[in-house]
């Protein structure tokens, strides 16, 4: 996408923490795929299906297998390896900012999944 700056009115957001954000383009710009999420943490952005995130959330569940329970450093270490939804690309983790994406991709999906729900089978 060639948009580097966007206003909030651009958006519309599913979901948002303090590490980052997820939301959809609104129909207005240009090159954009509805079916598709943006997500922004960690100075990165990600422009991913709702399949990709829930790769991704697979991908955190396996990573924090890989805790800091009996490591004497700080939680702030960032020793755990997090593969991407993206082939060849991983993150270099604390436990911290492991806590903190997956909040973002499961809060994201629980509201996806809401949405599909009401715009679903809980439409009367």
């Amino acid at each position: 996408m060639g948009k580097l700056f966007f206003k909030m009115e651009d958006v519309a957001i599913v979901y948002h923490n303090n590490l980052g954000i997820a939301f959809r383009w609104k129909n207005s710009i240009p090159n954009t795929d509805s079916k598709r999420i943006q997500m922004v943490f960690k100075d990165m952005g990600f422009y991913l299906l709702p399949e990709e995130i829930q790769y991704f959330s697979k991908n955190i569940q396996t990573a924090k297998y890989y805790n800091c329970t009996n490591c004497r450093k700080s939680k702030s270490c960032r020793n755990i390896l997090l593969r991407s939804p993206l082939e060849k690309m991983d993150f270099a983790v604390s436990f911290q900012e492991l806590e903190q994406i997956s909040d973002l991709i499961e809060g994201t999906l629980f509201k996806l999944k809401l949405e599909d729900y009401i715009n679903g089978c809980g439409k009367n």
